[in-house]
């Protein structure tokens, strides 16, 4: 395997972690695509989010791994394929291998064109649950990487706010650092109840966090 960086030092630590990394290790174990599966799976198990029945949407979907993990929690016997008591919905601007079950589009769904699909889709009904791993390709310039994570997430939230069903809820990744605390506020103002989550499976060293929106106001305070 050969990845380019300037730090060839750094690199072989990395790849080393990540082969060591017990999440990856189950999730080649268990047929996920990444480890994210289990950080979704965490905060599922704390708060009871995903429930047989439900119609989920999962933004910034690839490589599918919180598809995979939804799917099998609609499954009525948990299994990777077969019958489904439910329905999923994924979005990302890049490609998505299949998962039987999931109705992916590709696109990005602030455009007309994708989220004209979305409502197709959706054909009216209200959704159970939103789950957001979108995160922007970092520059590693801190106030513009605060910014393009923000935009995400006030995105998701609009987006949330729009379709969720009166009790749904929002699951939605950011990072600690400039604009965490702005945020947090948006979300409280967005839903009555709104929790910060860092799951044992999101790495120590990552600045990355989850915050969740249950129950979306109808209008957001200052809205409009």
């Amino acid at each position: 395997m050969k990845v380019k960086t300037k730090s060839k030092k750094v690199n072989k630590s990395w790849l080393n972690d990540h082969v060591r990394d017990p999440y990856v290790q189950l999730a080649q174990k268990e047929g996920y695509r990444a480890r994210a599966a289990y950080k979704l799976k965490e905060i599922d198990e704390q708060l009871g989010l995903v429930k047989p029945g439900h119609l989920v949407v999962d933004l910034g979907s690839t490589p599918g791994a919180w598809s995979q993990y939804v799917r099998r929690k609609l499954s009525p016997g948990g299994a990777a394929v077969g019958a489904l008591d439910g329905t999923i919905l994924a979005l990302d601007i890049l490609p998505m291998e299949p998962i039987e079950g999931v109705t992916f589009i590709q696109g990005d769904f602030r455009e007309p064109e994708v989220a004209q699909q979305l409502e197709q889709l959706l054909n009216g009904r209200k959704v159970d649950v939103v789950v957001s791993d979108m995160a922007p390709n970092l520059s590693g310039i801190p106030a513009s990487d605060a910014a393009r994570v923000g935009h995400l997430v006030e995105i998701a939230v609009e987006f949330a706010l729009a379709h969720l069903k009166p009790e749904g809820a929002l699951v939605c990744k950011v990072f600690h650092g400039s604009g965490y605390s702005q945020l947090v506020k948006h979300f409280k103002e967005s839903f009555r109840i709104a929790k910060p989550v860092k799951p044992k499976a999101s790495r120590d060293k990552s600045s990355e966090t989850f915050l969740v929106g249950i129950g979306p106001r109808t209008r957001a305070p200052g809205a409009g």
